[in-house]
This record gives structure tokens, sequence and C-alpha cells, in this order.
């Protein structure tokens, strides 16, 4: 292949090495597979995972079943994808509270009530919570629940601890045990009674006696 010419222009060179913008198709593909994760987790939330069809997924989103398929090839790996995005919700609060600066402590109280926020409005989070419990009814294995939570909160806590913010005798690992346990009761009685719609005031009662209990003072 000949060389380019000396006096070749610049902007030849760099029309050769532009790299392509992203791929239209791509973007496209990406964006429906996020609407038939949104659809399948409002379902999956307010029905559970028996009662939501494939079709009623392609239904919400004006999609054939097949469509629906492409992206997802089974009601078990929506199921999954769901499930996953739950928990990929977690290290994005845990970001944004840490940029905010508070010490050790707050930090865990501030996830809580957050997450007690998102419980109520996020239909993901909802969506994941309800198969996480109903996983014996899934032929597939779901990421295990509450193990991430104890450990941040342990590591917050231990930090805590170090920092003088924890009341002494308060053991950081069973402390966090006991908030995982009461969060997650709190949310779920909440769930049963109210539609989690006063998950936020509820988790806050239990909170506000949690953290008197551990906070030095």
């Amino acid at each position: 292949m000949p060389k380019p010419h000396p006096a070749a222009p610049v902007f030849a060179t760099k029309r050769i090495v532009t790299r392509r913008g992203p791929d239209p198709k791509q973007d496209r593909a990406a964006r429906t597979k996020l609407l038939v994760l949104a659809a399948a987790a409002e379902l999956f939330a307010r029905q559970g995972f028996r009662q939501t069809s494939i079709q009623a997924v392609a239904d919400r989103v004006r999609m054939t079943k097949g469509a629906v398929y492409f992206h997802y090839p089974t009601k078990e790996a929506l199921a999954v994808a769901v499930v996953e995005e739950h928990y990929a919700r977690w290290p994005h609060l845990l970001e944004e509270v840490s940029a905010e600066g508070f010490g050790p402590l707050d930090t865990v109280v501030q996830l809580l009530a957050r997450a007690a926020c998102a419980f109520r409005d996020d239909s993901i989070v909802q969506a994941g919570a309800r198969l996480q419990i109903e996983r014996p009814q899934i032929d597939a294995e779901l990421p295990t629940p509450y193990v991430d939570w104890t450990e941040l909160l342990t590591s917050l806590l231990l930090a805590a601890r170090e920092a003088g913010e924890l009341r002494q005798g308060v053991v950081p690992g069973a402390a966090a045990r006991s908030l995982v346990a009461a969060f997650f009761g709190a949310q779920h009685i909440s769930d049963v009674l109210h539609d989690r719609t006063d998950v936020v005031e509820r988790w806050a009662e239990v909170s506000e006696l949690l953290f008197h209990s551990i906070r030095a003072r």
C-alpha cells in the first residue's frame, strides 16, 4: 500500500483515525432492553413471579413476545436481571452519601433512610425484594440477600468505633446484623400492611430507637 504523500493535508490523516460514534442500532437495543426491564419490574413488584407472564411484559411495552425473548430468553433470566439491577442501586447510593461528607455512623443513618425511600418509590427495588422472597419459585440462581448490606454496615460501624462514635460495648458486627434485620423487617411489614406507603415513617421510628442505643453519648 503506498505511503501518503508528505504534502498531504493533516485532516486527511485525522479522517482515517477518527472513531465512529455509537451505533444507533445498539443504542436503540439498549434502550429497549431497559424498557423491558422496567416494565417487568413493575409487574413483578405488583403481581409476583408466577402471576407475571412474558406476554404481559410484552403488552406493557407494546412489543411482541419474540421481541422480549430477544433481550431476555426466559422469564427466569428477566427475574435475575431485575434482582441484579436491584443490587446495583446500592453502590450508587453509597457513593452519593459518601460524597456528602458524613461521619461513618451518620453514613449508616443516611444510607438506611435513603434506602427506605427507594423501597417506597423505586419499582426495581420493590421487585427485587419480592423476587428474593419468591426465590423458591424461580428456577435460577439469585444473589444472596442481606450479606452485602451486613458487611457494608459492619465496616462502617468499625470505622465509627474507631472515631469514638459508638457507645462503649457496642459490637459492630452484632449491631450491623441487628440493623439489617430491623430494616428489612420494617420494610417487609410495611409492604404487607400498607404497600410500603409508610415505610419511610416506620423506618424512622425504628431508626431513632436503634441509633439512640448505639451512639456514643
